[in-house]
């Protein structure tokens, strides 16, 4: 687990691993209901998304965004790819998507921002591995 203590601000540690655990939760969630629930405790209410498919807003399009990668690869779940690695309100992971058969046809490498309340303000994610078309 990373902690930080911020310099010249009043002392509060930072969970990074954590704030991970709960974003790939809210990735894992697959259930409109139960992804929503996950969404909101993972990310602020304005958090943003940036990766080279998909630039969007808000709790409602990140889960409109987590459903279609369901849609698209049913049956995968998102797992970590190493350990997180964070300092101040920062953290990076890798992730990938594995597949019922074990295969991991999609991995990346996410840098998120966290907020005053340890959920994700802001995603800039990177595709390492994706699927030919």
């Amino acid at each position: 687990m990373s902690q930080n203590v911020q310099q010249g601000a009043p002392e509060r540690t930072i969970d990074h691993a954590a704030a991970v655990e709960r974003y790939l939760a809210a990735w894992n969630a697959t259930e409109e209901g139960a992804r929503d629930k996950a969404v909101a405790a993972a990310f602020t209410e304005e958090a943003t998304y940036t990766d080279p498919l998909a630039d969007v807003a808000g709790q409602g399009g990140l889960a409109a965004l987590i459903a279609g990668a369901h849609q698209q690869f049913p049956g995968f779940v998102f797992r970590p790819l190493g350990a997180v690695d964070g300092h101040h309100d920062i953290a990076r992971f890798g992730w990938e998507l594995v597949g019922p058969d074990g295969a991991a046809p999609v991995a990346g490498f996410d840098v998120v921002r966290l907020a005053e309340d340890g959920r994700i303000a802001s995603v800039l994610g990177f595709l390492d591995r994706v699927p030919a078309a």
